[in-house]
């Protein structure tokens, strides 16, 4: 059984795309009996929501490793969802409930048996500028990458 005062197997630093460099958050990866337990905080996330999201972004584990990219997209590198399975959205591996936010900030707990803390490490954690509908595919329509986090194995040395 988890005790969440342990330190986490896995964490990511959260930090906002140049044109949301306000955003910035942490993620923690806790091993639990039968999968993960997750927690997120993160602040300076966009006031105003996009295409009627209600201040929901999307959240997800992506495949890639880092994040870096290009002109384009700033966080090409992150590739897309997390699905070692090769099934439909909304049943990735790396998909999760969506941020809530609230005046700019978010937090949340989840569970998920879909991966264990090791099964993410060196891949990244990426929020959305808008809502997932949990339906389009290949990824659910929650448009452009606006923060990256670099999943890494925790290191108490660091």
């Amino acid at each position: 059984m988890m005790n969440i005062k342990e330190n986490p197997a896995a964490y990511a630093v959260i930090k906002g795309n140049k044109e949301h460099p306000n955003i910035k958050g942490k993620a923690a990866f806790y091993d639990t009996y039968g999968g993960t337990v997750l927690v997120v905080s993160v602040c300076g996330l966009p006031g105003e929501a996009k295409d009627n999201s209600s201040g929901f972004h999307g959240f997800h584990i992506h495949e890639g490793g880092k994040c870096t990219g290009n002109m384009q997209n700033e966080f090409a590198d992150a590739h897309g969802h997390y699905n070692p399975k090769g099934t439909p959205h909304p049943e990735h591996a790396g998909d999760l409930p969506p941020l809530l936010s609230n005046h700019g900030m978010a937090w949340m707990a989840v569970y998920t048996d879909r991966f264990y803390p090791e099964d993410v490490v060196g891949r990244t954690v990426i929020i959305h500028e808008k809502a997932d509908d949990f339906r389009s595919q290949p990824s659910g329509d929650a448009g452009e990458m606006i923060a990256c986090g670099e999943i890494a194995a925790w290191n108490p040395g660091i």
